[in-house]
């Protein structure tokens, strides 16, 4: 006679010990063994008797979803979401020869997308760069005034970038750039929760027991700022140097906050954003972040 294609192992008889239940309750596998071989194929069955078995069911294909193409184009850095608009209104973009009217058309690839007639690569991976921007430099593409920008300090060579917040002329230190207009505006919105911290140089008079108050948050000439970390660091007479750690970064914050204290601000860094600092990077230095920590920070991004 033929050996039976499985085997179901015999339940234990009545008096006998009982295998411990596994943990967390749960419905007990029933296991079959194969003949002539030690595997196993478990399946969490409520009735043993029944000889049956679940093959294994092939990964359900990822289906590529539709996105808005301005998104695609700033992904690939053609330009910033806006300006890709501003470029859809000019006709200068097209899928298949056909002038797009509208930034809100949806695709599933760049393939056939054309502009100014040459065809348009696919988004490449998000990067982010650590740059030590230097006072008297605008955060801007560029200035009506003529005034220096960030991108004519910026080295050659870099792909094309976007600044993820706003430092003023006059503040030095942490800038991130990125490739990436998704991450951009993660990392913008108050929501997620983003630390930024500062060192501030000032000449006035204030308490520790003032600066602890901006723990709770402020509001100046209407206008509510969250809550702020601030620690005197260091005093020399009237000037002293302030840490304040802030998740919201609303424009001039640190600068405003500070003078209603009446405290003349001399010099402003920005050290750290989220878990990115300045470190010892020259001013105009450019250090691009490791792709292991940048995929392990957006995974902790709310």
């Amino acid at each position: 006679m033929d050996s039976p294609l499985f085997t179901l192992r015999p339940l234990p008889r009545s008096g006998e010990r009982r295998q411990r239940r596994p943990e967390g309750g749960g419905t007990r596998a029933a296991r079959w063994i194969l003949p002539g071989n030690s595997g196993s194929i478990s399946s969490p069955v409520r009735n043993p008797t029944k000889t049956r078995y679940r093959v294994p069911m092939p990964p359900a294909q990822t289906k590529r979803e539709d996105q808005r193409i301005a998104k695609l184009l700033a992904r690939a850095g053609v330009a910033s979401r806006r300006e890709v608009e501003r470029m859809i209104a000019a006709g200068r973009i097209a899928i298949d020869g056909k002038t797009l009217d509208t930034p809100a058309t949806l695709v599933k690839s760049l393939h056939g997308v054309t502009l100014d007639g040459q065809p348009v690569g696919q988004p490449i991976p998000a990067k982010l760069y650590s740059f030590h921007k230097p006072a008297g430099v605008l955060t801007t593409e560029r200035d009506p005034k003529g005034r220096p920008t960030i991108y004519d300090k910026l080295p050659k060579g870099l792909p094309r970038l976007m600044p993820i917040g706003r430092l003023d002329l006059n503040t030095e230190g942490l800038l991130l750039l990125t490739n990436d207009g998704g991450l951009k505006r993660q990392m913008e919105l108050p929501s997620s929760g983003v630390e930024r911290i500062y060192r501030a140089r000032a000449f006035g008079d204030i308490s520790q027991e003032q600066l602890e108050g901006l723990i709770n948050g402020i509001t100046i000439d209407g206008v509510r700022y969250g809550p702020i970390n601030a620690n005197l660091e260091r005093r020399t007479g009237r000037n002293q140097w302030i840490e304040l750690k802030l998740a919201e970064g609303k424009n001039r914050e640190v600068r405003r906050v500070l003078e209603h204290f009446g405290l003349q601000v001399s010099r402003l860094i920005r050290t750290a954003y989220g878990p990115f600092y300045l470190g010892d990077i020259p001013k105009g230095g450019v250090e691009q972040v490791r792709q292991h920590d940048l995929v392990k920070f957006r995974q902790s991004l709310k």
